[in-house]
């Protein structure tokens, strides 16, 4: 029973970046992570680990093939417990094809809308004209011809 339990909490911990075998992580993304490590170091030496979660595979793009996402919301640093998010929330690096953009937000989902997929964040507040607790969501559909995200800000009439 106690190596059933200490099984289960292994399970549920986050893995030292250094243990973590990302070999097969993109390189641009893998070089996100290489750079939050170095960051964590520069902190009295902190150790960096990446937590589950931090990479997920979606279809962003609608071309029926699985891109890249990866969340600073799954680092974390033992020596600065908020150096990678703030009120703001944290950094999400999108990876179609082979251009990275990175977006700060609270969360995020995609959805398939018409024939378009549609990348939903929840970001600050400030966004639309608020503070911390308004809610405020950007919707972009990622162009393949432009190899870029297309948003249309919010308009009343």
């Amino acid at each position: 029973m106690r190596r059933l339990i200490f099984i289960a909490i292994l399970a549920f911990m986050p893995l030292a970046a250094n243990a973590l075998d990302l070999t097969g992580l993109p390189a641009a993304l893998a070089e996100k992570v290489t750079l939050a490590q170095k960051a964590c170091a520069a902190v009295e030496n902190g150790e960096f680990f990446l937590q589950w979660g931090a990479v997920t595979r979606t279809d962003l793009d609608g071309d029926f093939s699985y891109d890249w996402v990866l969340d600073e919301s799954a680092y974390a640093c033992s020596t600065a417990v908020s150096l990678y998010c703030s009120t703001g929330g944290c950094m999400s690096h999108f990876l179609v094809d082979d251009d990275v953009t990175s977006f700060r937000n609270q969360g995020w989902t995609v959805l398939t809308f018409g024939r378009n997929r549609v990348l939903l964040t929840d970001v600050h507040g400030s966004s639309c004209g608020g503070n911390s607790p308004t809610p405020c969501f950007i919707a972009r559909a990622w162009d393949p011809e432009a190899k870029r995200w297309r948003s249309a800000e919010a308009r009343t009439e």
